[in-house]
C-alpha cells in the first residue's frame, strides 16, 4: 500500500495515515541519528550474541492486544537463560504498573516489577517538580488511582467545570477519550493556556482488530489547535531510557538492543538513547506493509530488521 496522504483524526486504523501522522509531527520529535544497516534477521536468536541487554517494546513485540505473540514467551526465557538482561520499555502509560505485571505474569513472561519501565513511570518522575498543581487527567477512571497517589487530580469527562478548574493536564490513557472531550480540552486551553504533559507519545497501538488512537495522537492535535506545546514523556524521548539505564546501573551503549515495531518511537528512541535497534515487521504496525518504503521515506534506519521476536 502507499504511505498515505495525511494523519486525519478519524482514520488512524490505516498504516498510511499512522505513518503520515508521525511524519507530520516530526518537528516535535527528536532528530534521527545516522541510522543502521537494516540487516535482516529471522528473529532475535540470530543476533542475540551481539548484545548483553534487550529492551523490548510491548505491543507488537511481546503481545498484540491481550494475547502473546507466538514464540515471544519462549524467546524471552531463552534470552534470560543465555545470561541476557531483558527489560520491557513501553509507552503503556494507561495502565497502572500492577495491572501490567498481572498481564505479563498471566502471559508467562515472568518479568520482575523493576524490569518493566513505562512512560507512565517517566511521566510521574517528571511530576516531582510540579507539587501542588491541580491536574485534569485523560485516563480511564475505572483503572483507579494506582501510581497516581499524592497527585491532586480529577479525571476528565463530560463536565466543562473539570476542564476549567484544572491548572494543567496529564494525557495518560485515551481508551475512553472522545471527540467531544477533545473539543472541551481545546476550548479550555484556548481560553487559558496551561501545561500539557503527555504520558504516551504514541499516535497508535496495534490491537487485534486494527490500531487504537493513543494519547500522542490527541496531544499533537491539541497542539495544532491551540499552539500549546505538549511535554512528551516516553519513547522516542530520552527520559524513559534514562529510567531503564537507572535500573541497569549504567549506560550500556551499543551492547543494548531496543526491539520494537515502530520507526518513530522505538527505533528513533534507540538512536536518541545511543543503543542499537531492531525493527519487528511481522506483528504490530508494520505487519504486511512496505517496510523498506517506510524506512526510506522516514530516514529512520534500524540496525536490524527482524520478522518476529
Amino acid at each position: 500500500m502507499g504511505l498515505g496522504q495525511g494523519p486525519g483524526r478519524d482514520h488512524l486504523s490505516d498504516f498510511g495515515d499512522i505513518f503520515a501522522g508521525y511524519e507530520a509531527v516530526r518537528a516535535r520529535l527528536p532528530e534521527a541519528g545516522p541510522g543502521g544497516a537494516c540487516a535482516p534477521a529471522r528473529d532475535l536468536s540470530e543476533i542475540a550474541d551481539g548484545f548483553d541487554i534487550f529492551l523490548l517494546d510491548a505491543f507488537g513485540v511481546l503481545n498484540v492486544g491481550d494475547g502473546a505473540i507466538p514464540g515471544a514467551v519462549e524467546r524471552v526465557h531463552a534470552l534470560r537463560d543465555a545470561g541476557k538482561r531483558v527489560l520491557v520499555v513501553s509507552n503503556a502509560a494507561g495502565f497502572p504498573h500492577a495491572k501490567l505485571m498481572e498481564k505479563y505474569d498471566r502471559l508467562g513472561f515472568g518479568f520482575a516489577p523493576e524490569d518493566v519501565v513505562t512512560s507512565r513511570k517517566a511521566l510521574l518522575a517528571a511530576l516531582t517538580g510540579e507539587a501542588g498543581r491541580h491536574w485534569g487527567v485523560m485516563a480511564n477512571p475505572d483503572l483507579g488511582r494506582a501510581d497516581l497517589e499524592g497527585l491532586d487530580l480529577r479525571f476528565l469527562g463530560d463536565d466543562p467545570a473539570d476542564y476549567e478548574a484544572a491548572e494543567g493536564f496529564l494525557l495518560i490513557g485515551s481508551a475512553i477519550w472522545t471527540e467531544a472531550r477533545q473539543d472541551r480540552l481545546v476550548r479550555a486551553l484556548r481560553d487559558r493556556p496551561r501545561p500539557v504533559l503527555v504520558g504516551n507519545p504514541d499516535l497508535a497501538a496495534p490491537r487485534e482488530n486494527g490500531a487504537s488512537r493513543e494519547p500522542g495522537h490527541w496531544a499533537h492535535a491539541l497542539a495544532d489547535a491551540t499552539g500549546v506545546a505538549p511535554r512528551f514523556h516516553g519513547k522516542p524521548f530520552a527520559d524513559i531510557f534514562d529510567l531503564a539505564f537507572d535500573r541497569l546501573g549504567h549506560r550500556p551503549g551499543r551492547r543494548a538492543l531496543m526491539v520494537g515495531d515502530a520507526l518513530h518511537t522505538d527505533v528513533l528512541g534507540a538512536q536518541v538513547a545511543g543503543v542499537a535497534s531492531a525493527l519487528v515487521t511481522g506483528h504490530g504496525l508494520l505487519k504486511g506493509r512496505d517496510v523498506a518504503g517506510a524506512i526510506a521515506a522516514s530516514g529512520i534506519r534500524p540496525d536490524f530488521v527482524v520478522e518476529t521476536t
